[in-house]
């Protein structure tokens, strides 16, 4: 689609007049109908409020000319997978699980290649095909070849640790120790919360990244853990494989 018919599509389906599109990013309802004709197209800093106001990428608004990939991961990018910037605008180099409102979540290669491997898998993948084809596309990456420039200086790495240690000091009855804490957005939250049966529970905000992970006991058994967190609370879900409903307890961290 060209840019014109990408912004009628928009305009349109959010039941928007020309004016009220015109009002909302601050241009005159002729300068909406000219880009509807595609007399012109809407200059840098239009684009970015179009943007945000649609919640679709700039390359979108533009015709897609180009196949984005995650600059961390390397995962072919669609708008519904962008990450966001902390002014809730898309960034349109990550992805939603390497760059959280304004946070890169990966520091370290390896963890992220282990996160990818499994998904990896179920498209035919072997582990070991996984593993060798990640470690020689990473480091191509921006993300990666600029790690120095972007990362934080293991900010966010000390702040996962510090949340781990809070979650391991609840000792919740049977479950075993956290280790490891992942980015989760979408129905990716919705994994902690999966029952044998398919049925999942709607509890958490889709479009919010969350540090999370999903536990097998320890000693076997039935019992499962799922754990989600941000700075603000820490989510235990416990479910079973008999489809009974999942126990939440919510600790309150503030």
């Amino acid at each position: 689609m060209s840019t014109k018919d990408v912004i009628y599509e928009l305009r349109t389906k959010n039941g928007l007049s020309q004016d009220d599109l015109a009002e909302k990013v601050f241009v005159t309802r002729q300068a909406v109908s000219r880009w509807e004709t595609g007399e012109t197209v809407p200059n840098t800093e239009t684009l970015k409020l179009l943007s945000k106001l649609f919640n679709v990428s700039i390359n979108t608004l533009l015709g897609s000319p180009q196949k984005l990939v995650c600059q961390c991961c390397g995962m072919p990018l669609e708008d519904s997978i962008l990450g966001h910037n902390k002014d809730g605008s898309l960034n349109e180099e990550y992805c939603q699980w390497c760059y959280a409102d304004g946070t890169y979540t990966y520091s370290d290669m390896d963890d992220l290649i282990e996160v990818c491997v499994p998904h990896m898998e179920a498209q035919g993948f072997t582990a070991e095909q996984a593993r060798a084809y990640m470690k020689e596309m990473l480091p191509k990456l921006d993300y990666w070849k600029r790690y120095e420039e972007l990362g934080d200086g293991g900010q966010f790495e000390a702040f996962k640790k510090k949340l781990i240690e809070e979650i391991n000091d609840l000792h919740v009855e049977g479950m075993p120790r956290l280790e490891k804490l992942n980015a989760l957005v979408g129905s990716y939250v919705n994994l902690a919360y999966r029952l044998p049966s398919g049925a999942s529970v709607k509890f958490l905000d889709d479009h919010t990244t969350y540090l999370g992970n999903q536990l097998e006991p320890e000693f076997g058994g039935e019992r499962c853990f799922g754990v989600l967190a941000n700075m603000d609370f820490i989510l235990i879900c416990t479910y079973g494989e008999d489809g009974a409903d999942p126990e939440l307890v919510l600790y309150k961290k503030r």
